[in-house]
């Protein structure tokens, strides 16, 4: 062998005996690094604690939370995803995260910057796999069942991306339904995990996790409530301003029940395979705010008209446009469960929500009954208010009309023609107001006094936008819903909500869809602002005046070319009515009122009728533009006084 020949492999042993050295020593000094991230140059960054909210429910845990974590001497940073810079996620070493789902499936706009910086980086290939190799985390979803496959997506969705940019998960996600009312207790027990691994513990698979360092791989998710999917109600809790704590406060506001371990019970109040309505926590806060709650999924409650009128004050615009006894009408509902989300709802979303009826049923005869006994005990308690006759009160004990529009979806309860039935047998009227999203119900239904159907939008787009339906064919199921309403015999409306900003534009769309269910009348209404809710973004701004109403239903009276008139109006109320002019308008004269006793005489018949057949004549005092406005003048006016700001 030549010299050079040994010179070159010797040259060659030394390099690669110093590329191992080297690397043996890069080895030893980045597990040092890993062992020791923090130098003690460099003081040790907080925990975040991160809030994805829309409605404030899960601010209001994760604060909960920091203040668990702060009488444990565990400092932690609360952090709103929208001021946050993701790029400094990498240098996180603890990451705890409340997280709401909403619409369809997607976080809330506020933190779609950071999830979707979070979903980029875990599909790309040049970020790499160990982007948050330091960085331990645990997250709990917020949402609701009655959404199917999007329930909690959110949740999941960042559990998966932070798995897969390395980060090393403590506890799989927990995920907690509102609509069960023991949404608390769920993240009492979380949380009661948390603090025994952040002391110390070991990872919910039993691995011992020293120096806080989390055990990585495949985590499958913890569905603390893990009896079947059903659909119920909100995804999340609203705050509202009026001080009373409804449902959509109740994960926020309700009283603790303790650190530490919870047992979350499977059952959750089943009994028999079928679950109550209303929760022991919903039964609590809707009583609260004056429902009187009637066995397992009713309700009843005294409305302000009905008060109005007893104390001789004038009556609701029914009165007006058609002839109830404001003093004698009972709202209530056998169905506190709805099928959408409407932003004006005036209740705030404090019933359950849900596309099937999947509950305990009570009888139908028990709910009429108890309906009208905690009725008359309300109208009782009038008794000694100023303006109340005796004549008044006696006639308001015996109610002649029922609104089934008291709150949720009364078509969705399975005995709802035996209910009408028992109504009608005592000779109460009914009025019954529909969503527009079981079209079968509605051709299922027998014959009643009137029938709604809320048409809130005219378009598909502005439809999902308002009503905020769980119905992923809500349109078609819309339509189909107004196709049924025009196979009716008896009176039928469309009642329309104007909010201005969202729908109040649509003229040309709401007259296309007149003639899918040919109604009878169409109610045009402003929309009833009810304070702020953190469900619903409508302010002052969005609430029409009378005067808008009035242009809105004259325009569309004049597209209809003559089809459809200004019937009635009721200022107070901002509230107008078209009405059919072939058939309402006889000679000249407006018959848009009932003749109730013989609407009850022909349904005791048990042969067929139809509208013609049960309508009176319009008092001249409730006919659009008359000088009373639609204010009954056989009452007296009371006009609050009032201290707030003019806006002239």
């Amino acid at each position: 062998m030549s010299t050079s020949s040994a010179r070159a492999r010797l040259a060659l042993i030394g390099l690669l005996s110093a590329t191992t050295f080297y690397c043996f020593y890069k080895s030893r000094r980045l597990k040092q690094l890993s062992l020791n991230p923090n130098p003690s140059s460099s003081p040790p960054r907080k925990g975040k604690l991160f809030f994805i909210s829309q409605t404030g429910t899960s601010k209001a845990l994760a604060q909960r939370l920091l203040d668990l974590l702060a009488s444990n001497g565990l400092a932690f940073e609360l952090v709103d995803p929208s001021s946050y810079e993701p790029e400094d996620l990498p240098k996180e070493t603890l990451v705890l995260i409340v997280a709401s789902t909403w619409d369809d499936g997607q976080p809330p706009s506020s933190s779609k910057f950071f999830t979707n910086w979070l979903a980029e980086s875990a599909e790309d290939f040049r970020v790499g796999s160990m982007l948050l190799s330091q960085c331990r985390f645990s997250v709990f979803g917020v949402g609701s069942r009655a959404y199917g496959a999007s329930f909690n997506a959110v949740g999941r969705d960042l559990s998966k991306w932070m798995r897969a940019l390395g980060a090393a998960e403590i506890l799989p996600v927990w995920e907690g339904d509102v609509d069960d009312g023991d949404i608390d207790q769920v993240f009492e027990a979380w949380s009661g995990k948390l603090m025994r691994f952040l002391k110390g513990g070991v990872a919910e698979n039993g691995v011992a996790l020293g120096n806080g360092v989390g055990a990585q791989g495949e985590a499958e998710y913890s569905d603390v409530s893990d009896y079947e999917e059903e659909e119920v109600e909100d995804e999340e809790e609203a705050v509202v301003e009026s001080g009373v704590v409804d449902l959509e406060d109740i994960a926020g506001k309700a009283p603790s029940r303790g650190t530490g371990t919870v047992t979350v019970a499977k059952t959750n109040g089943v009994v028999n395979g079928k679950r109550d309505m209303v929760t022991p926590v919903i039964r609590a806060s809707l009583t609260k705010q004056g429902y009187k709650i009637i066995g397992s999924h009713s309700g009843v409650k005294i409305c302000r008209w009905t008060k109005s009128q007893l104390r001789g004050r004038g009556g609701c615009y029914k009165h007006s446009f058609y002839g109830i006894e404001s003093h004698r009408c009972m709202e209530a509902t056998p169905s506190l469960a709805c099928a959408n989300k409407c932003v004006f709802c005036w209740r705030h979303h404090t019933n359950p929500v849900g596309k099937s009826w999947q509950w305990k049923m009570d009888d139908p005869l028990e709910i009429v009954n108890t309906a009208i006994d905690l009725h008359s005990k309300m109208i009782k308690q009038m008794k000694g208010v100023p303006g109340v006759t005796l004549e008044r009160l006696t006639e308001g004990l015996s109610p002649r009309h029922c609104a089934l529009s008291l709150v949720g979806e009364p078509i969705m309860y399975p005995e709802i023609n035996t209910l009408v039935d028992e109504l009608h047998r005592r000779r109460i009227s009914t009025f019954l107001v529909t969503n527009a999203q079981f079209p079968e119900k509605i051709r299922m239904l027998k014959p009643i006094t009137q029938l709604y159907v809320s048409v809130d939008a005219a378009t598909k787009e502005s439809l999902k936008a308002i009503d905020r339906p769980l119905f992923g064919d809500f349109w078609e199921r819309f339509i189909d819903s107004l196709k049924a309403l025009k196979e009716k015999q008896q009176r039928t409306v469309y009642r329309l909500t104007l909010v201005k900003g969202w729908n109040t534009e649509e003229i040309e769309a709401y007259y296309n869809i007149f003639s899918i269910g040919n109604p009878d009348f169409v109610e045009i209404k402003g929309v009833t602002y009810c304070g702020s809710s953190a469900t619903s973004k409508l302010t002052m701004e969005n609430v029409p005046w009378h005067a808008d109403v009035k242009a809105f239903s004259e325009a569309l009276s004049l597209r209809s070319n003559g089809e459809y008139e200004v019937a009635c109006e009721h200022v107070h109320s901002c509230c107008v009515l078209l009405a059919k002019t072939k058939k309402f308008k006889i000679n000249g004269q407006w018959f848009t009122w009932i003749d109730y006793e013989k609407f009850h005489d022909l349904v005791a018949s048990g042969k067929p009728f139809d509208s013609n057949d049960y309508m009176a004549a319009t008092p001249s005092w409730a006919v659009y533009g008359a000088v009373e406005g639609g204010f009954d003048p056989y009452q007296s006016r009371y006009r609050k006084e009032r201290h707030h700001r003019s806006n002239q």
